[in-house]
Formats: C-alpha cells, structure tokens, sequence
C-alpha cells in the first residue's frame, strides 16, 4: 500500500468510530510507519512494549523520534515484577525460558490495549520471516481487535528509499553492526551467515516474541 492507500484506510475507519493504536520498536525501519501516521494523525497512540531489558540507545532513540515527529508515545510495561520473572533455579527466565520472558513482558501486556481499541496498525512485512509471509492486510486479532498491516508487501529498498527521502533518524547501534535490534540480553550483531531476525534471539532457533503468533487469528 502507498502512502494515500494508508491515509484512506485510516481516515475510514476512524470514520467508522474505530479507536486505532500502533506498536513500535523504535528500530530505523520502524520509522517509516511512524512517520506515516505522523503525517496522517499524531494522535494515534503509539505503544512502545518496555520490557525493561531494551538497550539505553533505545530508550533514547524513542525518546529522540517521539519528539522529532511529535506522536504520542506511551510505555506499556508487564505487570509481572522482574523479581516474578525467574526459574527454579532463581535466574531470569531469558536465560532459561525465553518464550515465557516474551510472553510476560510483550505479548500479555498487550491484552487490556487489545480489549480498548478496534484497530492494531502494525509494520509487519512480508519479506521479514515466512510467518509474516503469510499474513494479510486486514487480519482479527485476540479480543475482536483487527490487525492492519499497511506495510506487508513493502520490501528492504523501498524502506530505504522512503528513509532518504524524509531524511529519517536511525537507530544509533546500526553503525555498529545491529540490524534488528531487541532485548540487549537476547541481541546480537548481524552475522554474515544469520538471517536478520535470528540476530534478535542469537542462537534461541527463535525469530518471533509472540506478537505475531499469538495475538493473530489465521
């Protein structure tokens, strides 16, 4: 979809009385929604999941674009306590239980915004993983949300064309080998042999937090 595909889209369904929200990691190819709906409505909230294990840079990186582009940012973090958040033997479930760390601090915070709001805008793209791949643009979601993914047939050139021409921010850890960017216990730089995401959970046979698996209905 093009940029006034996306503003049509939107405007109908706030036409509709739809409430609509947004995630974001705050990673350089997250920018380009984020300054779509800038352009569209700043409104719209934006829900940045805090897990509490992000990088600094990307706390100032969010903090930086939220300003830049004047959206409305707001921190969604886990109700569970990171004292919670251990296994049997008293270490951090990212150690042991990955999945589980993702499902307390990601996909079950996101359950009472689901229950608030009719629409999820959401950047996935078709080129980022074979789950992904298989998505549509409209899709129901947990709690009779539906998910929008304005950006599913864009590709890699096209993000990058889009960045040039608005001249837009990229995330400070890109120069120094990180291209998709989670968790700084998880993270890894990219390396030659590693498909993008692998890097985001560096040698866990995992690509997904949950998100986008479990909060989508096929």
């Amino acid at each position: 979809m093009n940029f006034d595909e996306i503003k049509g889209r939107i405007e109908a369904y706030k036409g509709e009385g739809k409430k609509l929200f947004t995630t974001s990691s705050f990673q350089s190819h997250s920018l380009v929604l984020l300054h779509m709906l800038s352009r569209i409505d700043k409104t719209i909230p934006v829900y940045f999941i805090n897990t509490g294990f992000h990088f600094p840079e990307t706390v100032q990186f969010r903090d930086l674009v939220t300003e830049r582009f004047g959206i409305n940012t707001i921190d969604l973090k886990s109700d569970v306590p990171k004292f919670m958040q251990r296994d049997p033997d008293g270490k951090l479930l990212f150690t042991s239980d990955p999945d589980h760390c993702c499902y307390l601090n990601k996909t079950q915070p996101m359950d009472a915004i689901l229950l608030a709001h009719n629409i999820w805008i959401n950047g996935v793209r078709a080129d980022q993983s074979a789950t992904r791949a298989a998505m549509k643009i409209e899709q129901p979601a947990k709690h009779g949300c539906v998910r929008f993914h304005p950006m599913l047939d864009w590709n890699s050139k096209m993000i990058w064309q889009y960045q040039k021409e608005y001249n837009l921010p990229k995330h400070p850890l890109e120069e120094k080998g990180f291209v998709s960017i989670g968790c700084e216990p998880c993270t890894r730089k990219l390396d030659p042999e590693m498909q993008e995401r692998e890097a985001r959970w560096f040698g866990l046979n995992k690509v997904e937090c949950g998100l986008h698996t479990d909060l989508i209905n096929k």
